[in-house]
């Protein structure tokens, strides 16, 4: 069985200690970054590779937002708005902004399974509140509840219609920290009713596959724990109370919120009931020393790492790029920054 684990690659062409490492090791998926991404070719190439390292059709996993978060943008690909924007738009149309919430995820969609990346660490589904770090800030949706929840519901959709896999984050919902997690520890002192109202986009797509828990402390549930290492927050709170049975995932296990050496952190995530633990950076020896800390997969864990996995499919035809874009800039009023065809390539492994 794979590894419990989703595992960074350090460039844009794996190299030859990486493929025996993955080959070794055998993570269960793996998570690009910037310093992966050049151009169609190279990533589509580079996901092939990857997939062969471990002899089957794992999940690629990225960071595709719009707005600052973006790992494929210009000039190679199109930039489209932060989350924010919809949120906005919500105020004045609330109907033109939840297809266009739906159109921003089936465009980022079809940019990421085409080039073989089937599973985005989107929406975002934390609040925009005032006072709290820039960290998230026009990353989230709005900081009506309720309205995020509908624009939620419309982005998974969207990325379901592409073939991609969505993840729900920051489980149970980080827009009110003071504090950026990649520097430092967040705590939050809010009431546990003030923490459910938070919550509820998350409970209102419950259905998703994944979710994302952050290093946060929400001392309302866990006074001492950070949310990714809490089994009071995870097994309590996020599967008992909300009812969240799809994968949880931890946020990126080396941010400066966690101080722990990763035998330590990686125990406790484990310990607290997560499913898949999550590191993004560091050496071939850390990667190697980090993937033998992880357990196989089995169990709970192992059913809903398969039923995440069966989420990634062959997109939904029915719009094609063009028609995409002209709906979505007739709604918005974004051009499109550049057009960029990419067709398939007959001569790449079909990995279905």
């Amino acid at each position: 069985m794979p590894v419990a684990c989703i595992i960074d690659v350090a460039g844009p062409v794996l190299t030859v200690q990486e493929r025996r490492l993955f080959a070794a090791r055998d993570p269960w998926a793996f998570i690009l970054f910037g310093r992966s991404c050049e151009t169609p070719a190279q990533l589509r190439a580079l996901c092939e590779d990857l997939r062969d390292s471990v002899g089957r059709a794992c999940l690629i996993f990225i960071d595709q937002e719009g707005g600052r978060v973006q790992r494929l943008g210009p000039p190679v690909w199109p930039r489209l708005p932060a989350l924010s924007y919809y949120g906005r738009l919500w105020q004045d149309n609330p109907a033109h902004a939840l297809e266009a919430c739906n159109l921003h995820h089936q465009i980022i969609g079809r940019m990421l399974s085409e080039v073989g990346i089937n599973a985005n660490c989107a929406p975002c589904l934390d609040l925009r509140l005032e006072g709290a770090s820039r960290a998230i800030g026009d990353r989230a949706l709005s900081a009506d509840p309720a309205c995020v929840a509908d624009l939620g519901q419309a982005g998974l959709a969207g990325l379901k219609v592409a073939g991609v896999v969505g993840v729900l984050k920051h489980l149970p919902g980080q827009g009110r920290a003071a504090l950026d997690s990649h520097e430092a520890l967040p705590r939050i002192a809010a009431s546990k009713e003030v923490l459910e109202q938070d919550l509820l986009p998350f409970r209102a797509n419950q259905s998703a596959p994944m979710g994302m828990i952050g290093h946060v402390v929400y001392e309302a549930i866990d006074p001492v724990a950070p949310a990714s290492q809490s089994a009071p927050l995870v097994q309590t709170w996020i599967r008992e109370a909300m009812g969240f049975d799809g994968l949880l995932m931890t946020d990126d296990l080396t941010m400066k919120a966690l101080d722990q050496p990763d035998a330590v952190k990686t125990a406790r995530v484990f310990d607290a009931g997560i499913d898949i633990a999550m590191r993004c950076h560091g050496t071939l020896e850390e990667r190697d020393a980090f993937l033998q800390l992880c357990p196989q997969l089995a169990g709970a864990s192992l059913a809903r790492a398969q039923r995440a996995e069966s989420y990634a499919r062959v997109p939904d035809v029915a719009m094609d790029s063009g028609q995409l874009w002209a709906r979505f800039t007739e709604l918005t009023g974004w051009e499109k920054a550049m057009t960029l065809s990419i067709s398939p390539d007959p001569t790449r492994k079909a990995w279905a």
